[in-house]
């Protein structure tokens, strides 16, 4: 059990930003799904606890819950959909990475996440259609993040071909106004929030990726308010002052360059076995060795 979850955070660590979002989709959806099923053998129920990391359509229960704008974009409600959700985001994460940066996409992720879930709260509360409904709706999922990714690729480059299974080749552009079309065309569907939020993100993607044609990023203040989380939350003890010493620096000159050389010949010795036998057969602490030998 130890190997498995020390492989998971050196993939984790290892991983691009879109493999990092779907690790923690797919992370939620197992412990939230996990929790389900034990309860329910012991028939007991939460009684719709999860409900608080979803988004309601009503604005009396988001202001109860305001963080769910945030948590409800890492929520999904069954395997399909979190299947479908991570295979988007896997291929497009991979195309965005092409033409913008890793921060650019996790901001266009949260980015996407917010303009879609305001535009359902909007939506359900201004239009009559949906008014019998806001009291009782929630939504959940990342599929408003991922058109957010998917429309700001292809207002960054329309002409990019996409090979489609058994529709063949097809530009990035046409693809995204066929999802965004049919979004629009289901907008009072069963699914009609899920529409809804899809293009807000899709509004978002657009809005993040023409702005920064003219030079300005509309996800900074996002990647700032990330990066001030995730420092408090890897907190390193600061480091000694650095003390200098006069003494035989020959022989400490040796000590360094003998440990070096036997570090050397370690990291080779294991990129040999990677390369005869494969990464599983590699030891917890060898496949350490070779991920801190990468890092320097």
């Amino acid at each position: 059990m130890g190997t498995i979850t020390t492989d998971l955070k050196e993939a984790f660590r290892r991983g691009n930003i879109y493999i990092q979002l779907i690790y923690i989709n797919v992370a939620v959806f197992v412990v939230t799904t996990l929790t389900e099923v034990i309860l329910q053998l012991f028939n007991r129920s939460l009684g719709g606890v999860f409900e608080w990391l979803e988004l309601p359509a009503s604005f009396t229960q988001f202001i109860i819950q305001p963080w769910s704008l945030f948590t409800y974009m890492f929520m999904h409600a069954g395997f399909l959909h979190i299947l479908f959700n991570m295979l988007w985001l896997y291929w497009f994460g991979a195309l965005f990475l092409m033409f913008f940066s890793a921060k650019h996409l996790r901001g266009v992720y949260i980015l996407g996440g917010i303009c879609g879930g305001l535009l359902y709260m909007v939506a359900y509360n201004v239009f009559p259609y949906f008014r019998p409904m806001v009291d009782y709706s929630f939504m959940l999922g990342a599929s408003a993040s991922v058109l957010a990714i998917v429309a700001a690729t292809a207002y960054r480059e329309p002409n990019y071909p996409i090979r489609l299974f058994l529709f063949g080749t097809i530009r990035l552009k046409y693809l995204a106004l066929i999802v965004i079309g049919t979004d629009l065309l289901f907008i009072t569907s069963s699914n009609a929030g899920g529409h809804i939020a899809h293009l807000g993100g899709a509004l978002a993607g657009v809005w993040f990726a023409a702005g920064l044609s003219k030079g300005r990023d509309i996800t900074s203040w996002i990647n700032k308010v990330l990066d001030a989380i995730v420092s408090v939350f890897s907190f390193k003890p600061r480091k000694p002052k650095m003390k200098v010493h006069y003494g035989n620096s020959r022989q400490k000159d040796y000590d360094y360059n003998a440990r070096k050389k036997v570090q050397s010949e370690e990291i080779d010795r294991i990129l040999d076995k990677l390369k005869k036998s494969g990464y599983e057969s590699l030891t917890t602490e060898e496949k350490k060795s070779l991920f801190d030998a990468s890092k320097r």
